[in-house]
Formats: C-alpha cells, sequence, structure tokens
C-alpha cells in the first residue's frame, strides 16, 4: 500500500515492568483476529505484516470513535480499482493490554463498501501490522491461537531441536524469506515471498520466464480475494512442493494473480509472490524484526490438507432475518437450556421463540463450477445445508459445509424471490 510520509515519532511498548503481553486471538478464514482500543473505543483488527500504516474502514457496529487531527488523503492498495479516499488522524491512543502507543498515524476510509465483516462473518473494524512487528519479537502460536508480544530487550530464545531460525530481509516495512518452489516438471525455482499474515491464501506466485516461474497447465479462474483498491482475480492451481528451510510441503495450493492488481507497486524489486495464512497456520513461528530473522516449529496443522472451493460457492452475511424455533417437544412441554442465535428474541405462548439471525447470501459463483452448473445464483439466500439450518453456525462453517470433500452430495435450501427451493450437486475434484 502506497501513504504519504510523515515525519514524526511513534511506537508500541509495554508498560514499566512488563517484559510481554499475551493476547489471545481468533483464528477466522486463516487470518489473526486480535482486539485493540482506539482512543478507548474497543475493536477488532486484522493482524496483517503486509500492511505498513493501520487502517480503520468499519465502524457500523459502534456508537462512536474519537479520531484526532485529521486531513484528507487519498491511498490505493491491491485490486485493479482507482485510489480511495481516506482520512490521516495523528496521534491516536492504541492499546492491546499493556501494550500501548499513545502517539499512532490511523488512516480511515471512507468507502463504505469496503467492509471486510460480512466475509468473514464477524465485526472487523481495521487491519494493523509493521508497528507491532517493528517494536516487538511476534511469537505466534496457531494451534492455542495466542500471540505473545515480547520486549525484544528481555526476550530469550529457548532452543528447541525441531525448530528453525531463517533471516527475515526487512524493506519498505515488509518482510520477506527466502524458499523454493517446485512446479508440475519437479523443477526447483529459488523464490523470495511477502510474509503476509494478512492474506488467507496459501502461496501467490508471479509469472516470470526468466525465472521459470510458468503458470502450470492444470489451472482455472478463480477469485482470489478483496484489495483496498479493488477485487483480485487470477488462476487457481497447485504445485508439486513448496520449501521453507526444512520443511516441504507436498501439493500446495497456488494461485498466479493477475498483474493489474499490483500496479499501485511501481517496483517489486526482486520478489516473486507471497505466503498466507494457508501455509503460516501450519508453523509457530516467532517474528523477530529487529534482528532480522524468524523461527518456525510445524505444528499440528502441518500435514492437514490444502482447502479448495470444491462447490464454487462465495457467501457473506447481507443484513439480517428472523427465524422460528418451536422450543417445546412433542408433547408440548417447553424445553429449557436451549441455545439461542440472535440478540432479539420474541416468545410466542411459551412454544416459539423468533430469533434475529445474521442471513446468509450466496456472494459469487465460480464459473462452470458444480454449484453454476446446477442453478444456484448469485443473490440467493441459504437457509439449510444438508438438512442443516445453517443459522446455527458461524459463516465458516457453513463454507465448510458447502466444501466438504470430493464426490460429496450437497443439498442446499435456498430463498430466492420469497420461494424456498432445494438445488443439488456435487463436489468435484478440481485437479
Amino acid at each position: 500500500m502506497c501513504f504519504p510520509v510523515l515525519g514524526f515519532a511513534q511506537e508500541f511498548e509495554l508498560s514499566p515492568g512488563k517484559k510481554v503481553q499475551k493476547v489471545k486471538f481468533q483464528l477466522i478464514n486463516n487470518l489473526i483476529v486480535i482486539p485493540l482500543e482506539v482512543n478507548g473505543a474497543k475493536l477488532s483488527f486484522i493482524l496483517d505484516s503486509g500492511v505498513s500504516k493501520p487502517i480503520l474502514f468499519n465502524l457500523s457496529d459502534q456508537d462512536s470513535i474519537q479520531i484526532n487531527n485529521v486531513s484528507e488523503v487519498t491511498i490505493r492498495g491491491l485490486g485493479g480499482g482507482e485510489p480511495i479516499k481516506a482520512l490521516s488522524s495523528r496521534r491516536n491512543v492504541f492499546k492491546i493490554g499493556a501494550v500501548k502507543n499513545n502517539n499512532q498515524l490511523l488512516y480511515v476510509v471512507l468507502d463504505k463498501s469496503l467492509n471486510f465483516s460480512p466475509t468473514l462473518g464477524i465485526p472487523i473494524h481495521g487491519i494493523i501490522g509493521y508497528e507491532l512487528f517493528r517494536d516487538f519479537v511476534v511469537d505466534i502460536n496457531y494451534v492455542t491461537n495466542v500471540i505473545k508480544f515480547h520486549d525484544p530487550e528481555f526476550h530469550t530464545y529457548k532452543k528447541n531441536k525441531r525448530d528453525e531460525t531463517l533471516p527475515l530481509t526487512i524493506s519498505r516495512k515488509k518482510a520477506y524469506i527466502d524458499g523454493t518452489v517446485y512446479l508440475e516438471d519437479s523443477k526447483d525455482v529459488p523464490v523470495k515471498l511477502l510474509m503476509d499474515t494478512g492474506s488467507s491464501d496459501a502461496i501467490w506466485l508471479f509469472k516470470d520466464k526468466e525465472k521459470g516461474l510458468g503458470l502450470p497447465a492444470k489451472n482455472y479462474e478463480d477469485y482470489l480475494g478483496k484489495g483496498l483498491s479493488g477485487h483480485i482475480f487470477g488462476k487457481r492451481t497447485k504445485v508439486n512442493k513448496i520449501k521453507i528451510g526444512k520443511f516441504v510441503l507436498q501439493d500446495a495450493k497456488a494461485a498466479f494473480p493477475d498483474m493489474v492488481s499490483y500496479n499501485s507497486i511501481k517496483d517489486l524489486g526482486d520478489r516473486n509472490g507471497s505466503i498466507g495464512g494457508e501455509i503460516l497456520k501450519r508453523f509457530n513461528m516467532i517474528f523477530d524484526y529487529p534482528n532480522n530473522k524468524i523461527t518456525i516449529r510445524k505444528n499440528g496443522n502441518f500435514s492437514a490438507p490444502f482447502h479448495y472451493n470444491l462447490s464454487g460457492i462465495e457467501l457473506q452475511h447481507n443484513g439480517v432475518r428472523y427465524v422460528a424455533e418451536s422450543i417445546a417437544d412433542a408433547d408440548g412441554v417447553v424445553r429449557t437450556g436451549e441455545r439461542s442465535f440472535g440478540n432479539v428474541q420474541i416468545l410466542f405462548e411459551n412454544t416459539t421463540r423468533l430469533s434475529l439471525v445474521p442471513e446468509i447470501v450466496v456472494s459469487g459463483i465460480r464459473a462452470g463450477s458444480p454449484a453454476d452448473l446446477a442453478g444456484l445464483q448469485e443473490g440467493d439466500v441459504i437457509l439449510a445445508v444438508n438438512g442443516k439450518r445453517i443459522f446455527r453456525y458461524k459463516l465458516q462453517e457453513v463454507m465448510k459445509m458447502l466444501n466438504d470433500k470430493e464426490g460429496k452430495r450437497v443439498r442446499v435450501l435456498i430463498e430466492r424471490y420469497d420461494q424456498d427451493m432445494v438445488i443439488s450437486f456435487i463436489l468435484k475434484k478440481l485437479f
């Protein structure tokens, strides 16, 4: 992302006497979501090592927040769209437990369409990255969902033969790691990759004939994600192996993004792509920007299969709807201790509960996918998957139901133009 340069000091520090701050995070679609206070308002931010300055872009569920020393700027990120208007705000107070910055620069995006909450299923208010990695040794455990922010002056490494420490290149407020990619002809290609905790994907590669980075023959056009400047499309494929240090991942998911999405980056240098959350979550890792190194250890996620969107469906939250549930059994006895799924509940004659729950809709369909060929359409409201009423589940759990395994038949109950209908299809292997 490109930002104007402002020359005033700002840094995060631990409270006097504290050497480390432990923070529990949520892992949503391979993204790390941390609690963060901005000027006293309790918000949720994505920890994104690929972003240089914090950005606030969604306050729809907040009554108010104080934003200090504001001026208007234009910023641009990944995507093929135009630059967007934003507010530059100085001297903000950021706080994560005992971690605090009293003089934080913040960008506030004014475009209401830039909102990651509907696609992740929980409120997401912004993204933050470089300053936290710069000021601390950041220990991320993807199994326990805990981050530890260590004061670099007091942090010591515990020797473990399962660990490997590798060099990090820090350039323009971003971290890069060297690795090797093995393509379909088993040719090994050394690559320099951006460490991007803000990407939910596995690995993105840039086509480079001179280097030998060619698109594998088996691929398909796909929607890859959303950047600050619009949607990102590209070719989805897989590579034989990815090697980081001594660790090798077989049959790894990969994508070759359309390079028009990178028009805002004037010079990619010798970078060959980026490595995202679907690979990073397979390791517990210690980012040490102050000493230009990273320590990694494979965890219980290491051998998990890579996730592919077999159905071709993209989902998002789209407002709310009322759902009626019976709270009495066949004999009319009212059950107690039942789990509720909405913030607003109305009871009718002690037998029916009306709950206000998020509405989940189809936000996109891949052309030629099983869902597309079966007749599912963008805008269809999902009511149930294989007989399970989906309001009982989180958005990412519903996506998992729709992409369970190759060969499985999926029956989706939808609402279209105020009529219910069932659409059925079989999940097919992509490669």
